[in-house]
């Protein structure tokens, strides 16, 4: 039971005529009465809200930056009208609305009401409860009861990147061989036979297929295909920095987290790298694997990657880096392309990575991806205040180990990609490309 606003300004009325009354005493029981009666009275009238029935419809994903529709029927098998207020609640950062809707339901009828989510953050957003208030004809008191109705909505990942393929496909249409541009690795496939011309590598001249037709002639290759690419995702505490401005309104004025970049350039590498006709697995890991998919085709391999990273969050401890190098050896029995997608801090590396590195680079192609702070680049600049100077001088002193980092891993054989957040995903696919074109996949 609970008493409305309007029972409230009864009593106050009440109390005012009992201050003015001659008799008050007389006066507070007979308004007491009268109050309890229509209080009373009007509980017994105001419809039930013990036996409604919900059921939910509507969307169980929805990318970042996007809305989903979510649908609530409300069902009154009672035989009185139910009307009063619907409260559905879900987590914060779900962004329902509206938050509270008015709600009339006669007797034995249903309405469904709506509810719109636009979330702030990815992963799964749970609805945590729904709260009826029951209000009686005369609007003094309610029921009121809340009701677990379970939905969950899946946010996903919003694969900004998008806009950055058709360039990329251009150029991997050029060395697949569509156009005329055609390369020579030493991991190439041959493609044909065609005539000489200025320029041509003469270690690609076909002496044989030359003497036959008396002239000279020159073999055409294409990038190798079926080759397998392991996309490694670095969930420790380093990728829970935020770092650039978020691009999904709403999402934070801070910046994103490195996670969600290196999510960003992961889904842009794995859909081209699919389109090249490459297999591409994916692991998430700092001292346990997080999540991983595996074998997914060209056709289910971004809704198979999305759904794994949504729930991913990236957790406050030291990444164990030993531990993600034998989880990668154990799953890449054969040579292929391991992309790690890291922070490049100078002491995480030296005293995690660096250690465990060759066992990884002599038996795989490694490339390590880092998204590079751009308020480090401003500080750098920064000259107007003695703090300033302060700040410049510790923004160099963090550039020239990250350059040092990045110059060890390099002499290891290892390709850096450390770029911008805006930047990272079409540096990296344009890296996965150079490596294409030469062979070296």
């Amino acid at each position: 039971m609970a008493l409305t606003g309007r029972a409230g300004l009864l009593a106050a009325l009440a109390a005012i005529v009992v201050l003015l009354a001659p008799e008050p005493g007389l006066v507070v029981l007979a308004a007491a009465l009268v109050l309890a009666v229509l209080v009373t009275a009007d509980l017994l009238l105001a419809g039930a809200v013990r036996g409604l029935r919900f059921q939910r419809d509507g969307e169980r994903r929805v990318r970042l930056g996007q809305s989903a529709t979510i649908g609530l029927v409300v069902d009154n098998p009672g035989p009185r009208r139910v009307r009063g207020m619907l409260r559905d609640a879900w987590q914060p950062s779900a962004a329902a609305a509206p938050r509270r809707v008015t709600l009339d339901v006669p007797a034995h009828e249903r309405r469904r009401l709506v509810t719109t989510l636009t979330p702030t953050r990815r992963g799964d957003r749970e609805a945590v409860a729904v709260t009826v208030r029951s209000v009686g004809p005369l609007g003094l008191a309610a029921r009121q009861r809340t009701f677990h109705v379970p939905w969950t909505v899946r946010v996903l990942p919003p694969f900004l990147s998008r806009r950055h393929l058709p360039a990329r496909l251009a150029r991997l249409r050029e060395l697949d061989g569509r156009h005329p541009a055609l390369v020579r690795g030493q991991g190439t496939e041959f493609d044909s036979l065609r005539e000489y011309v200025v320029g041509d590598d003469v270690r690609s001249i076909d002496w044989r297929a030359s003497a036959r037709r008396s002239d000279v002639v020159v073999r055409t290759w294409r990038p190798e295909r079926d080759r397998r690419v392991l996309i490694v995702l670095d969930t420790g505490r380093t990728s829970a920095g935020r770092v650039g401005e978020a691009p999904v309104p709403g999402s934070g004025p801070s910046g994103w987290p490195r996670l969600d970049w290196s999510m960003d350039a992961a889904l842009l590498l794995a859909a081209l790298a699919a389109r090249a006709g490459d297999r591409v697995d994916f692991l998430a890991y700092d001292r346990a694997v997080r999540a991983q998919v595996s074998g997914a085709s060209r056709t289910e391999l971004l809704s198979s990657l999305v759904d794994a990273m949504a729930p991913i969050e990236a957790e406050l401890v030291e990444a164990d880096a030993a531990g993600m190098v034998a989880a990668v050896l154990s799953r890449a029995r054969r040579r292929c392309l391991v992309v790690l997608l890291t922070d490049l801090n100078a002491t995480a590396m030296e005293e995690g990575l660096l250690p465990v590195l060759p066992s990884l680079s002599s038996r795989h192609t490694v490339v390590v991806a880092s998204v590079a702070d751009p308020r480090v680049a401003g500080m750098a600049a920064g000259r107007g205040t003695s703090e300033a100077v302060y700040d410049a001088a510790a923004a160099e002193r963090l550039r020239g180990e990250r350059r040092g980092i990045t110059a060890v891993l390099r002499r290891h054989g290892v390709e850096v990609v450390d770029a911008l957040p805006e930047d990272v995903a079409p540096a990296l696919a344009d890296a996965y490309l150079a490596l294409k074109a030469a062979g070296r996949l």
